[in-house]
């Protein structure tokens, strides 16, 4: 497991968390585009998804934490990164827009509690699926190049594993949160009844590596590469900054930030 200990800690990654601690349970708009099957055109997609922090930076609920230490499925805090994470079900169209798009994606947050907008533009990529296969094996090289080493840390590289840290994900779920993953295929007709004995709604998942939610869980990793941030706290006076990772080859480059005009 390798790192780029040059990636630069991103400029506006700080007052991020700051505003998004405000937030009871943060959620963001996710804009993707899909591909319209009748003429070819581009459309956007826009949903919310639960913000679960930045990837190797995920923030275990007790529960979680006390049942991947007795299952001996807890990762070291190894690294640390500006990559956003969110879940979703590998069934959900989002997945087939990052294929046909090369993973664009763009999510926004509104803090009302500090009348702040948080626009924020990468490249998503996808983990959870058999580490043999090519575009697993490619999405986490790609987030690799995102991970920085945490410094004061002993090095127990050695002990990540990225299946620890996918099963870190599921398990921050609640167990009703986990049985959505073993729903009917989402947007699929009513009346099209699962074929699958294992899909119907409301189930309750409480082991880890169930193979069926599993099959189906996902999680979603972006590498941010431009940051907008709007201030409305003063109306009379907005303020507005984009903030760009420049000559971001591998991964690694360099944050400039410059003031708009609102």
């Amino acid at each position: 497991m390798a790192s780029h200990s040059t990636v630069p800690t991103a400029l506006w990654k700080s007052l991020f968390l700051q505003h998004a601690s405000k937030q009871e349970d943060p959620y963001m708009a996710v804009a993707t585009v899909e591909r319209d099957s009748q003429n070819g055109s581009s459309i956007p997609r826009v949903r919310y998804c639960g913000f679960r922090g930045f990837f190797g930076e995920l923030k275990l609920h007790p529960s979680a934490e006390k049942q991947l230490r007795d299952e001996n499925e807890l990762n070291p805090l190894e690294f640390e990164s500006d990559m956003l994470a969110f879940t979703t079900d590998t069934r959900m169209q989002k997945i087939e827009q990052f294929n046909e798009f090369d993973g664009a994606i763009e999510v926004v947050f509104w803090v009302k509690e500090v009348m702040t907008q948080w626009r924020l533009r990468g490249t998503a990529f996808v983990i959870g699926d058999d580490a043999k296969k090519s575009v697993e094996q490619t999405a986490r090289a790609e987030i690799i190049k995102g991970l920085r080493k945490r410094p004061s840390q002993a090095s127990t590289v050695s002990e990540w594993t990225w299946e620890k840290e996918i099963t870190a994900y599921f398990a921050n779920h609640s167990p009703v949160m986990r049985g959505s993953f073993k729903n009917p295929a989402p947007g699929r007709p009513l009346s099209e009844e699962p074929t699958d004995p294992n899909l119907k709604l409301g189930q309750k998942v409480t082991d880890l590596h169930d193979a069926t939610a599993r099959e189906n869980f996902r999680v979603v990793v972006i590498r941010v590469h431009e940051v907008d941030r709007l201030d409305l706290t003063r109306p009379e006076r907005a303020s507005r900054w984009r903030t760009t990772l420049t000559d971001a080859s591998d991964g690694v480059g360099q944050w400039e930030e410059v003031e708009l005009w609102p």
